[in-house]
Order: C-alpha cells, then structure tokens, then sequence
C-alpha cells in the first residue's frame, strides 16, 4: 500500500495499490473506452458511397456506439456498489476491443461492403460503444478512493482526460487509414484497447472496501476511514435511489439538459467528419483535424465550465450556455459555404455545450439532493442517449436535401435548445426550498 493511503495515527491499511495509481488506470480505462465515440464517423462517408445506404441510416451508423454507450451507464454503474469498479470496466472493455476486431474482420472480408453488410458493421458499431459505458463505472470507483475533499479534482482530471479521446481518434483515425488502410488501422486499435484491458486487468485495484471484503476481513467503517482514509462507501441503496430520482421531474428537466449538450457533443464527434467531408468535400484527415478542433475544446472547457459554475451558479453558466448553443446552430444553418463562419459556428457550439455538461452536473445536486447518486445515474446515463438519436435526426434534413441538408440539420440543435431555455425558466420558477439562487 503506498505511503498516501497511510495515516498519522499508526493505523494499518491492509489494500494494495494506491489513490494515484486507481485515478491513472480508471482515467485510462476511461480514454481507451470513450474513443469508441470515433468508430464509425471518420470513415462513414466512405461506408455510405459502397453501400449505397440512406443519410437516416448513415446517422444510424455513425451513432450506434453511443447506444449501448449511454444505456449500459446505468445498470454498469449501479454494478459497482456490488462487485466494485475493476470487473465492470474490464467487461465493457472486452466487449469494445471485440467490436473494433469486429470491424477489422468486416473490412479484410469485405473491403466494398454493400448494403447486405451494413447489419454486421451496425452491430460491431454497438460493441464498440460499450467501452463508452465506463464513464459511470469511474465516477464511484474513484469517488471509493478518495477522500471527499479531493473528490472534486480528481473526478474532474478522471472526466477532463478521459473526455479526450473521441477528439484525438477522430483526428488519428483518418490519418491512420490514410497511411495503412482501413483493416490495419482498426487492427492498431484493437491492439491498444486489449494492451489497456491487460494492464487493468494486472494492476488495478479496488478501493480497499472492496479489497477487505475480497480477503475476508472485517469491515470497520472507522478504521477504513483512518487507516485507508476511505470516507465514502457503498450504501447498498442504488436501487432506491434511483426510483426516488426517477419519481422527481427535476431529475427529467436536468437529463433533458444532458440530452441535448452532452449527448450533442457525441453526436456532433461523429457528424463533423461526414459535415466537413461532404459539405465542404474536404480529405477525411482535414475532416477529422476539424472535428479534434470541436472535440477537443468543447472536453477542456467543460474544466473551465466546472470553474464558473462554482462561482456563478450552475443556472447561470447554462443560461449563457444554451445562449452559445442556439447562437452556434444558427451560425451553421445559415452558413452558406462559408468556411470561416461554418468554423466559428462549430467553436461556438464547443463552447456551448462544454459549459452546459458542466454546469448540469453542478444542478443536480441542488435539484435532487434527497437522491444525488440516482439521478447522477439517469442524467448520465439517459442523457447521453442524445448522441445515438440526434444524428439520424440530422439526417433526415440531407435525405430532404442531399447539400443543403448538412446545414440545415443544425436546427435540431436550435429548437432543442430553445425549449431548454423555457425548462431552466421552470426550475427557476419552482427551484427547492431553499430559494432561487440564480
């Protein structure tokens, strides 16, 4: 065990590992899942030429890792009060290295895949997005780790770094089949996810609740507390508060919210390259620098976002961020081929919804505070849904007009964002007991 997990007054932790060392694995673990985001939206233009299939079912395509992504959140994150953190993580890790393969498979079998294929390619698509679900396995898994006052930061490092991924593969990826093609360039990231899924496997630890147990020592809350510094342990009480969550309409409004900025930031990963290659007929490694550009900004500034919903209060940091949003979307819709303002447009929107993710995480707590873990569950979990619904529903305005169809889909984004508007007003209106605050 090492020194920072032992303590003045003499007393022994018997776990092994440390707080640093589960952070630097789960973060990892994290990174390597969430890239699943990028699986398809690179190469999607490609897959749509060959098979000849509608825009509605390129989003389709291109969304479905963040199915399984956004629904597996909550029953794997609930999974961990039971069995903790490392057994989830390394599933949903399994399943999305066997997705990846999945494809590098499809591609050396059919390397003109037709409309015949596209089942197969959807269903290595929703393996793929299984790695995404991880996220909410690590929030409790480092939150058992770490005492309450570090919490903060070390959840923030855990969700600001992991968050990285989709924009880093979206701008690798396309650089990566440029130079190997598309079968070797899928087998280089299977390779990397299995390599992360061994060094889980070998060096990762539990939190010492879960490691007591294991080796059958008895619990003492106190001496976890002393000898381990673990404050927070599991409650045994998911199930319940999930239902109390669920029972609240505020729990309702917030995953709206989470719906339309977190769930459009996925979505909006796996769109630009298909927007940026189609629409402005760029190469796929442009496309893909481009949407690094949304992705990458859009994770950093949900950091900054936290930030400011500490000091301004997280009403007003989504007022202002729903603001950016609906700016941002109109910009696109009405950009006319322009690149610059199309760019400005994009950039606008990170900055949008990287504060929105924040400041709804920021609102949760002070919506629910009778059942903070449930709705944390639901709002991370549903909320995400949005990356695997918004692009079809993008795509619906390229079937209608196969050009201007790219720009005008942005106006899903304008009136989602519009009736969140009128939803922050209601909370406002009917905040809790204690007051409005904004």
């Amino acid at each position: 065990m090492a020194d920072e997990n032992n303590h003045e007054n003499g007393a022994v932790c018997y776990a092994r590992s440390s707080r640093s060392a589960a952070l630097t694995w789960t973060t990892l673990a994290f990174f390597a899942g969430f890239a699943g985001v990028s699986a398809f939206g690179p190469i999607v233009s490609r897959l749509k030429e060959s098979m000849e299939i509608s825009a509605v079912l390129m989003g389709v395509l291109s969304a479905s890792p963040s199915l399984t992504g956004s629904l597996l959140r909550i029953p794997f994150g609930a999974a961990v009060d039971r069995m903790g953190g490392k057994k989830p993580i390394l599933i949903l890790l399994g399943l999305a290295g066997a997705g990846i393969i999945g494809l590098a498979l499809l591609y050396a079998l059919f390397p003109e895949p037709t409309a015949a294929q596209f089942p197969l390619f959807l269903l290595a698509g929703i393996l793929c997005g299984c790695g995404i679900a991880i996220f909410s396995v690590g929030i409790p898994t480092v939150s058992y780790w770490y005492p309450q006052k570090k919490q903060g930061a070390a959840l923030a490092a855990y969700a600001g770094l992991g968050n990285l991924a989709p924009g880093l593969f979206a701008m690798l990826l396309p650089a990566m089949v440029a130079a190997m093609g598309l079968k070797f360039s899928y087998i280089v990231w299977a390779v990397f996810v299995l390599a992360v899924f061994v060094l889980v496997m070998l060096f990762m630890k539990d939190a010492p609740y879960f490691q007591y147990r294991e080796m059958g020592i008895e619990i003492d809350e106190d001496a976890l507390i002393h000898a381990c510094g673990q404050e927070l342990l599991p409650s045994g009480a998911a199930t319940d508060s999930l239902k109390k969550a669920g029972a609240s309409w505020r729990t309702w409004i917030l995953t709206y919210f989470y719906f339309i900025n977190f769930g459009g930031f996925i979505a909006l990963t796996v769109w630009f390259p298909t927007y940026w290659s189609e629409f402005f007929k760029m190469s796929i490694i442009n496309a893909g620098f481009l949407t690094a550009a949304y992705s990458l900004s859009s994770s950093l500034l949900r950091v900054a976002g936290g930030r400011a919903a500490d000091i301004f209060t997280g009403e007003k940091v989504a007022l202002f961020s729903f603001a950016a949003v609906i700016a941002g979307s109109i910009l696109m819709v009405l950009v006319e081929k322009s690149f610059a303002l199309a760019l400005l447009g994009q950039m606008i929107m990170a900055l949008g919804m990287g504060f929105a993710n924040a400041a709804v995480f920021k609102l949760v707590p002070r919506y629910t505070p009778a059942a903070v873990g449930g709705a944390s569950g639901i709002v991370g979990g549903l909320g995400a849904f949005g990356g695997f619904v918004i692009p079809p529903a993008m795509g619906l305005f390229v079937a209608i007009s196969p050009t201007s169809g790219y720009s005008n889909g942005f106006v899903v984004f304008t009136i989602l964002t519009l009736a969140a508007l009128g939803l922050l007003y209601v909370l406002y209106r009917y905040p809790p007991a204690e007051g409005n605050v904004l």
